[in-house]
C-alpha cells in the first residue's frame, strides 16, 4: 500500500481553498459590476443629455454632446416662476421634516418606555396597521377628506406627509429605543434628572444615528414626492413643487428631454447635500459599542 504524503494533503487543500475564493471574488465583483453599470447608465444617460439641445438630443439620445452647452441651465433658471417651485419644495420639505424630527421621537420614546401599560400598547399596535394600509388604496378618500377642508394646498401636503411618515418613524424609534440599555437613564433619573430631562440629555444623542436615518429617507421621499403633490397641487400652477413643474415639460406632441434631465440634476444637489451632512452620524451609530474602549 502507498501512502500519502500529509504534505500534500496540505498542499492540495490550500490550492483547492485558493480556488474556491478566486472563484468567488471573482462572481462577486462581476455582479457588482454589474449593479453598479446598471444604476449608473442611466445617470449618464441623464448627465450627457443635460448639454445638449432638443434637436441634438434627438440625432443621437446615446451619444456624447458635441460641445458642453449651458443654454438648459440658463433657460432653466430663468424660466418663469422656477424660483418659486424651488420654494414650494423647500417649504414643504422642511416643514414636514422639521415636525416629523421633533414628534416622531417624542412619541416613540414614551411608547417605547411604557409599553408594559395598555394604554400605550393599544397606542402602538394602531399605529402599526397603518403599515399593512396601502396608500394607493386610501388616496381617494384623503383627496375627498382634505377637499372638504380647504385643505388643497401646501400645508394640507405637509399635514398628509407628517401623517404618513408616523407609522413608519414609530416603528423604527420604537424598537431602536427599547434595545437602548434603560441602566444608563435610570443612573440619570437617580441623579436627579427628570423624564424630560433624561430624554433631551441623554436620549436625544443616543438616537442621533436614527433620527440622521429618518431625516434622509423622508427628506428623500418629500423632495421626490410625485404622486401626492399631483392630486393635491396640481389646480394651480404657483403652487406647483419640482416633480409637477419638471412633468409639465412635456407638451401633447413632445417631451423636452434636455430641460427635464438638466431640472433632474439640479433638483438632486439638496438632497445629496441633506446625505452628505448625515451620513457620518449614520455611520458613528453603527459603529458605536463595536470597540471597547
Amino acid at each position: 500500500m502507498t501512502s500519502v504524503n500529509p504534505k500534500m494533503k496540505v498542499g492540495t487543500s490550500m490550492v483547492h481553498n485558493r480556488g474556491e475564493t478566486f472563484v468567488w471574488h471573482s462572481l462577486r465583483n462581476i455582479t457588482l459590476a454589474a449593479g453598479l453599470l446598471l444604476i449608473l447608465f442611466p445617470m449618464w444617460l441623464v448627465l450627457i443629455n443635460c448639454f445638449k439641445s432638443l434637436e441634438e438630443a434627438s440625432q443621437s439620445f446615446f451619444a456624447l454632446p458635441q460641445s458642453v452647452n449651458l443654454d438648459n441651465v440658463r433657460e432653466l433658471l430663468q424660466s418663469q416662476n422656477y424660483f418659486r417651485y424651488v420654494g414650494n419644495s423647500l417649504l414643504v420639505t422642511c416643514v414636514s421634516m422639521a415636525v416629523v424630527a421633533v414628534f416622531i421621537p417624542l412619541v416613540s420614546y414614551a411608547i417605547a418606555r411604557n409599553m408594559h401599560r395598555g394604554y400605550y400598547r393599544f397606542l402602538y399596535v394602531y399605529i402599526m396597521l397603518g403599515l399593512f394600509i396601502p396608500s394607493q388604496i386610501i388616496l381617494l378618500p384623503i383627496v375627498k377628506q382634505m377637499s372638504s377642508l380647504k385643505m388643497l394646498n401646501s400645508w394640507g401636503l405637509i399635514l398628509l406627509y407628517i401623517t404618513f411618515s408616523l407609522t413608519r418613524g414609530v416603528f423604527l424609534f420604537v424598537n431602536y429605543i427599547r434595545a437602548l440599555p434603560i441602566e444608563i437613564e435610570e443612573a440619570a433619573q437617580i441623579d436627579g434628572c427628570t423624564v424630560v430631562q433624561t430624554y433631551f440629555r441623554i436620549v436625544l444623542h443616543l438616537i442621533k444615528p436614527m433620527i440622521s436615518t429618518l431625516v434622509i429617507m423622508d427628506v428623500l421621499w418629500y423632495w421626490n414626492d410625485f404622486q401626492l403633490p399631483l392630486f393635491l397641487l396640481n389646480r394651480s400652477r404657483d403652487m406647483w413643487t419640482l416633480p409637477l413643474f419638471q412633468y409639465n415639460f412635456k407638451t401633447e406632441y413632445s417631451f423636452d428631454y434636455p430641460m427635464a434631465f438638466t431640472a433632474y440634476i439640479i433638483s438632486l444637489l439638496p438632497v445629496l447635500v441633506v446625505y452628505c451632512c448625515c451620513q457620518k452620524y449614520i455611520i458613528s451609530g453603527l459603529t458605536a459599542g463595536a470597540v471597547k474602549s
